[in-house]
């Protein structure tokens, strides 16, 4: 296993395909890195030179990828809740944010959302049974 920008990469596979594994980079990025390098599409990284990996390593540094990206979604969503928007809200409810309908579909949201009611009646049933033992 080759390490790029932290992450452990495929021997086995195609360089093009081996870079998808990296967060933040796809088919599209990863076939135009290797187009600039000049690296065969079907060449595997086992077949790779050191002198190779290194310069992937180098163009890669130009994007930003990995902890980098996911720091910049992360704030950027903190950002809208922060402002109380609408997107922010349905973020913070676990909600789906770009319009789409809640009544047959988003399946995933209700689920959630449905624990997170069914724990909140289980508190509050047992702070009443705990008031009630109080006033006999």
């Amino acid at each position: 296993m080759t390490r790029i920008a932290g992450v452990n990469i495929p021997n086995n596979k195609y360089i093009y395909i081996s870079l998808t594994y990296i967060y933040g980079i796809g088919f599209s990025l990863s076939k135009k890195i290797c187009k600039c390098l000049n690296i065969n599409l079907n060449t595997k990284v086992s077949d790779l030179s050191n002198q190779n990996i290194e310069d992937i390593k180098k163009e890669l540094n130009k994007y930003i990828i990995e902890n980098d990206l996911k720091r910049i979604n992360y704030f950027n969503i903190k950002k809208l809740i922060d402002l109380g928007s609408y997107r922010g809200i349905r973020h913070k409810k676990h909600l789906p944010v770009r319009g789409q309908r809640t009544r047959t579909n988003a399946k995933t949201c209700k689920k959630y959302l449905k624990d997170k009611i069914i724990k909140n009646k289980f508190i509050k049933s047992k702070v009443l049974n705990e008031k009630q033992k109080k006033r006999k």
